[in-house]
């Protein structure tokens, strides 16, 4: 039972580690995209893409701006967890990454 446990833990770290690295890589390609023409979509393209290990339609992400020069852009995002017990779910809720850069 306690082997089970710590794999489902790892595995829901391995998950948050995932997101990070993606809302990073989000937050990277919404300072540099503000002139293209969706800043917004190509930003959320950019973390969904990044985000491989992770089930795309179950990633929630948010991207705030102004997409003015020298103004902060914040891309977060939120994915669904749950660690089980031999399938009986002992504790669930959501992995929360977010990252603030300044817009070139």
């Amino acid at each position: 039972m306690v082997v089970t446990a710590i794999a489902q833990i790892g595995m829901a770290f391995h998950n948050y580690i995932n997101l990070a690295d993606a809302v990073r890589v989000g937050a990277r390609v919404a300072v540099v995209s503000r002139s293209a023409a969706s800043p917004t979509s190509t930003t959320q393209t950019a973390v969904r893409n990044a985000a491989s290990g992770l089930s795309s339609t179950s990633l929630a992400i948010q991207v705030t701006s102004t997409w003015q020069s020298g103004a902060d852009v914040t891309v977060s995002a939120t994915y669904p967890y749950t660690i089980s017990i031999f399938g009986i779910p002992v504790r669930s809720g959501s992995l929360t990454s977010s990252t603030t850069q300044r817009v070139e």
